[in-house]
């Protein structure tokens, strides 16, 4: 039986390349295609793939709170996250979310075929240069921003968004809700955080590891 793969990336040639590639492979599929992280969870809930492929930097929701929401589902898939970024902080904290592997997308495929496989499998896999520096930082990740830790996963999402430039009509087209209730959870945000404007909310978000500088807004 083949392993079934989902991809998330808000690259469309980045998707297909690997799709190309993936297909050479007699035990992979890919079955569903994710622009952002909140397509992934509903792709993932809709084909129930045993591997998600999931870029780090997407807008909407980014690959750490995808991973975090699709292991708060009673989905068996497991995680890999692809990154241009070997930051051993963010390696280990898309493993704190529930990833179950980090490859660097200037490795070679035939290292991707093999994380899927051992992923799959129920191993742990990272890129051959990663794994050193995991190890020298102890394998631990920075403390959480504390107030990050107090933000509901809405919150969370809502930081990013605002972060990247999405007005509150936008969010609310994108989420599903009415403008009122978008505001409402942006004010609840600013009050938590203790902050005013969307300078200092972005920097927030940075800081935090929500967002990034290479998140693409409308």
């Amino acid at each position: 039986m083949k392993i079934r793969v989902v991809i998330a990336d808000d690259h469309h040639c980045v998707r297909e390349g690997i799709v190309a590639l993936l297909e050479r492979e007699t035990d992979i599929e890919v079955v569903a295609q994710a622009r952002d992280g909140m397509e992934l969870v509903r792709l993932a809930r809709e084909w129930q793939p045993d591997v998600v492929l999931v870029d780090l930097c997407m807008p909407c929701m980014n690959g750490i709170e995808a991973i975090r929401r699709l292991r708060s589902e009673p989905l068996a898939c497991k995680a890999i996250c692809l990154s241009m970024q070997s930051d051993p902080h963010q390696v280990q904290a898309a493993l704190d979310a529930g990833a179950s592997g980090f490859v660097l997308k200037e490795n070679s495929f035939d290292e991707l075929a093999r994380g899927i496989r051992r992923v799959h499998a129920g191993q742990l896999f990272l890129s051959g240069e990663l794994v050193g520096q995991v190890l020298a930082h102890g394998g631990a990740a920075p403390a959480a921003h504390p107030t990050a830790q107090r933000l509901t996963p809405r919150e969370r999402q809502m930081v990013q968004l605002l972060a990247e430039g999405y007005s509150t009509q936008q969010i609310a087209d994108q989420l599903h809700l009415s403008a009122k209730t978008v505001a409402t959870h942006r004010e609840h945000v600013f009050a938590k955080l203790q902050i005013q404007g969307i300078a200092q909310l972005t920097r927030f978000a940075l800081r935090a590891g929500i967002s990034s500088l290479d998140a693409r807004g409308p």
